[in-house]
């Protein structure tokens, strides 16, 4: 039987300004391709129902042919999305979680319960932890029962505080990832330059990371080597 991976997308479609947000197309469709034939998916979002993607992602990736065959042939995936409540004590049946990113994350999976739950559960039942972009916010705040950041020691990446300015989010962000990664890791935050690839691994390949859009793909693959090992 296929291992089972359980992917996270967000619920919030908007900044609190009103622009237009969501997960990010590529951040999805690259590691998709990388791990569906080798592994069943199961795709959760903390309202259930459709998760939101974010418009300027399929604008910018329209030339992209993983992410043009996503959006054709897997709709289903991200508009029929269960409730991420109904995993709760559900991690021995999955070998992965994994965090889609997107500026969505930023302002629900960041501060969400369940998922600090959840990502308790995967990490004490020995699964592996996958993020990439702004996904990497889910685990940022996260506290393990004795109260230590689930980060604490930890090697690890997400968007940098200058590829977000870059962007022009800094100012609408409700925190910088960068800076709070950096800070409940104990300083383990590492960056490459601007949407250079950077994927990080590290806890013998149960947590694995990814800076940018760039990264997807390769964390897929180092989530499917970590699955396979």
């Amino acid at each position: 039987m296929a291992p089972k991976i359980l992917v996270v997308l967000t619920s919030v479609d908007k900044y609190p300004t009103g622009k237009p947000t969501g997960w990010y197309l590529p951040e999805f469709a690259h590691p998709y391709h990388v791990l569906a034939p080798h592994t069943n998916i199961t795709v959760a979002s903390p309202k259930g129902g459709i998760a939101p993607q974010d418009p300027k992602s399929q604008a910018e990736f329209k030339n992209d042919k993983v992410s043009v065959d996503f959006l054709a042939n897997q709709r289903s995936l991200y508009e029929e999305t269960e409730k991420l409540e109904k995993f709760v004590g559900r991690a021995e049946e999955f070998a992965a979680l994994f965090y889609v990113g997107g500026q969505g994350p930023m302002f629900d999976l960041a501060t969400d319960p369940i998922s600090h739950q959840i990502i308790n559960e995967f990490h004490a039942a020995g699964r592996i932890v996958a993020a990439v972009c702004h996904g990497p916010a889910a685990l940022a705040f996260v506290k393990l029962p004795d109260g230590t950041p689930f980060l604490s020691g930890a090697k690890v990446t997400g968007f940098s505080n200058s590829e977000e300015d870059a962007v022009g989010g800094t100012a609408e962000m409700p925190f910088l990832l960068e800076t709070e990664l950096n800070k409940a890791s104990g300083g383990g935050y590492l960056r490459e330059e601007n949407w250079a690839k950077h994927v990080v691994v590290d806890r013998d390949g149960k947590l694995i990371t990814g800076q940018n859009p760039a990264s997807a793909y390769g964390v897929g693959e180092a989530l499917l080597k970590s699955i396979q090992a």
